[in-house]
C-alpha cells in the first residue's frame, strides 16, 4: 500500500497543473493509525465534490467491541460517530481556500432520530467514515498546497478525536450504547405486553416549530394518566413509568391545539430510536406502524380496495383497480391495503388529512343516500374486524365527529398538552345516547398475496433498450448499454430515468439521505427488470436480501456514492414501489 508521503509527494507534483490531473491521486493511502481512501476525484472545481474515506482498524480505534456487539448498538455507535465527525470537520469547512467547491469537507447530518447510514460503519474491517472533499484550485489549475493542509493537517485531527477512543469520553460512549439497548428492550417489551406504543413520563414531545426537531424550550412535559401506567425495568436505567398504549383501537381528541397532533407525531416517528436529550428518547411506538392519510393525484396500481370501494356505477372490478390519478378516499383505501401488504401491525391516522368520505357517514347521509346508492364501505366500519380478524391496530385523532367513539377500545383526552383517559365518561355517555348502528360492514376479507406492478409497454422497452440484462439466482447477467441515472430533490421526490416518484406523503421518510437510498433501489429494480417477473413482496425480499449480503453498497450505482445513502424501513420501499408509474 502506498503511505502518506507517496500522496504527499504526488500532489507537491501536479501544484498548479490543470484540475484533471488531481485524478493520479486515486487510491489508498497508509496514515497514522488509520487509511485514506480517495475513492472518487472530481472533474473540476465547481462539480460535485470528492468522494473521500477513512478506514481505522478496530485495534488502533480501541473502542471496546460491547459498544457495537449487537445489530441495535452498532447502529448507534455508528450514528454517534457520524455526529463527532461531522462536528470537528465542521470547523475546517472552507478554511483551505479556492474557486468552486475548494475546501469544503462535509458528511451525513443527522436529525435526532438514530438511523442506519452509509456515512459511517463499524465492521470486521474497522470503522470506516465516508465524507465529501472540494479539491482546491485557482480557476481550474490545481492548488494542492491547500489539499495538502486539509489531508495532512484538518484531517488527521478530525480522524484522531473521533475514531480514537482514547480521544473519547467513555461515560459519553458506553451512554450510547446502554440507551440502544433500553430502547431495544422497550421494542421487546412491547410485544410481551401487547402494546402498540409506549410514551415516558417526563417526555417533551412539542417541537420548537413546524421546521425544527428541536423539543420546545419550557414545553410541558408528558406524564400518563394512572389507568394507562405502565413501568418498565431497563437493563441500564431501572424503573421506568408511562403510558402504554394498548393494541386494539384508540382514539386521541380533545380542543385544538392542545396537543393531540403533537402526540400523533410523536408516536409516527417513534418507529425510529431518538438520541438523548430529544425530549422522545423513550417514545417507542410497534416499528411496523404505518402513517396512512388522503393522497389526491397519487398512481395506484392492482391494488384489490374491495374491502373499502365496491360496486362501482360503471361496473369497474375493485379487485384489481389502478389510477394514475386517485381521489382523497380511493388513495386512502389503497394505502391501507398496501400497509397490510407492507406488514403494517399499527395504523396512524390523523382526521385532519384524512378524506372524511372514507372515515365515515353519519346517520343522515346514510337514510338520504341508502348503501346500495354509496360504493365506499367507510373505515369505521372495517377498523374493528382489522384488528379482531387481522391483528392491525389503529391509533387516530379525532376531533369533529364522535362516530368512533363506539368502536374505540381507549379514548385519551389531551388537555393543555397532558393526557387523560377518558374511555370510561365516553362509554357511559354512549350508553345514554343510544347504540349507533354503523360500526361494522358485512364481507370483511384479507386481499390475497402475489400482488404485482402492471408495468407500461413503453415503459418496459425503454427499459429494455437501457439495459438487457435479467436477475437468475441473485446474480446478475448482463449486457450494459447505458446506466439508468437517478436524482433526488430533497427527500420528497426521487427520479429514476424519466419517471418521477412523489413521496411528499409518506411522512415517516425523514431523511433526504433515505429517499437516496430508495432511488438506487429503484433504479436497481428497473435494471434487472424485476417489476414484470416478481410480485411487490417478492421484490422488497430480493432488495432486503441484497442490502442484508452487501450493505446498501450492493445496491448503488458506484461504491464511492454509497456515502450519502440511509436505510429506510420496508413499509417506506413498498411505498416508494407502489407509487412508481412506470
Amino acid at each position: 500500500m502506498k503511505q502518506a508521503e507517496d500522496l504527499r509527494r504526488l500532489l507537491e507534483s501536479i501544484d498548479h497543473k490543470s484540475y484533471p490531473a488531481y485524478k493520479s491521486a486515486q487510491g489508498a493511502y497508509a496514515f497514522g493509525g488509520y487509511i485514506l481512501s480517495i475513492d472518487h476525484v472530481q472533474g473540476d472545481p465547481f462539480a460535485s465534490p470528492s468522494k473521500v474515506s477513512v478506514t481505522v482498524p478496530h485495534q488502533k480505534a480501541g473502542y471496546p467491541a460491547s459498544l457495537f456487539d449487537t445489530p441495535w448498538k452498532r447502529t448507534a455507535f455508528e450514528d454517534y460517530l457520524v455526529r463527532q465527525f461531522a462536528g470537528e470537520i465542521a470547523r475546517f469547512n472552507f478554511k483551505a481556500k479556492g474557486s468552486g467547491k475548494s475546501g469544503l469537507i462535509a458528511t451525513s447530518s443527522p436529525g435526532p432520530e438514530i438511523l442506519s447510514r452509509t456515512a459511517c460503519q463499524c465492521d470486521e474491517n474497522g470503522i470506516t467514515a465516508r465524507f465529501e472533499v472540494g479539491f482546491p484550485a485557482f480557476g481550474r489549475t490545481i492548488h494542492s498546497g491547500e489539499l495538502i493542509k486539509i489531508l495532512f493537517d484538518f484531517l488527521p485531527k478530525c480522524v484522531q478525536s473521533v475514531f480514537f477512543y482514547r480521544s473519547r469520553n467513555p461515560r459519553e460512549v458506553q451512554a450510547v450504547a446502554d440507551l440502544a439497548e433500553d430502547q431495544h428492550f422497550i421494542r421487546q417489551e412491547l410485544k410481551r405486553l401487547d402494546l402498540a406504543a409506549f410514551v415516558a413520563d417526563g417526555s417533551v414531545l412539542p417541537r420548537e416549530s413546524g421546521v425544527s426537531s428541536r423539543p420546545m424550550k419550557g414545553g410541558v412535559a408528558f406524564y400518563s394518566p394512572e389507568q394507562l401506567k405502565v413501568t418498565l425495568n431497563l437493563p441500564h436505567k431501572g424503573a421506568l413509568n408511562g403510558m402504554g398504549i394498548r393494541r386494539g383501537i384508540t382514539l386521541i381528541v380533545g380542543g385544538g391545539y392542545h396537543g393531540k397532533s403533537t402526540l400523533l407525531k410523536a408516536l409516527e416517528l417513534g418507529v425510529y430510536d431518538h438520541i438523548a436529550g430529544d425530549g422522545r428518547e423513550y417514545v417507542i411506538t410497534d416499528e411496523t406502524a404505518l402513517k396512512l392519510r388522503a393522497e389526491d393525484g397519487r398512481s395506484i396500481n392492482n391494488v384489490d380496495i374491495s374491502m373499502f370501494i365496491n360496486d362501482l356505477p360503471n361496473g369497474r372490478d375493485t379487485r384489481c383497480f389502478s389510477t394514475p390519478d386517485a381521489s382523497g378516499s380511493t388513495s386512502q383505501a389503497a394505502g391501507v391495503i398496501e400497509g397490510i401488504e407492507s406488514g403494517a401491525r399499527t395504523f396512524l391516522i390523523d382526521e385532519d388529512t384524512s378524506a372524511t368520505n372514507f372515515m365515515l357517514r353519519d346517520e343522515l347521509m346514510q337514510q338520504i343516500i341508502s348503501r346500495d346508492k354509496e360504493p365506499i364501505t367507510p373505515f369505521i366500519e372495517r377498523a374493528r374486524d382489522l384488528y379482531e380478524k387481522a391483528g392491525i391496530s389503529t391509533i387516530m385523532v379525532a376531533g369533529s365527529s364522535g362516530a368512533y367513539f363506539y368502536i374505540a377500545d381507549t379514548v385519551i383526552q389531551m388537555d393543555c398538552y397532558r393526557p387523560f383517559d377518558i374511555t370510561r365518561t365516553v362509554k357511559e355517555a354512549c350508553a345514554r345516547y343510544g347504540q349507533d348502528p354503523t360500526t361494522s360492514a358485512p364481507g370483511f376479507s384479507l386481499p390475497s398475496g402475489g400482488r404485482k406492478l402492471s408495468i407500461d409497454a413503453s415503459s418496459a422497452s425503454g427499459q429494455s433498450r437501457m439495459h438487457r440484462g435479467s436477475f437468475r439466482g441473485g446474480r446478475e447477467e448482463s449486457r450494459r448499454e447505458e446506466r439508468i441515472k437517478t436524482k433526488v430533490y430533497g427527500k420528497d421526490f426521487l427520479q429514476v430515468g424519466k419517471e418521477q416518484v412523489d413521496l411528499r406523503f409518506v411522512e415517516q421518510l425523514i431523511h433526504s439521505e433515505q429517499t437516496a437510498a430508495l432511488a438506487q433501489m429503484m433504479r436497481w429494480c428497473v435494471e434487472k427488470q424485476l417489476f414484470s417477473r416478481f410480485s411487490v413482496s417478492q421484490i422488497v425480499e430480493l432488495l432486503t436480501k441484497e442490502i442484508r449480503k452487501g450493505g446498501l453498497t450492493a445496491i448503488s450505482d458506484t461504491s464511492y456514492g454509497a456515502m450519502g445513502l440511509c436505510m429506510p424501513r420496508v413499509q417506506e420501499i413498498f411505498a416508494c414501489l407502489n407509487r412508481y408509474r412506470g
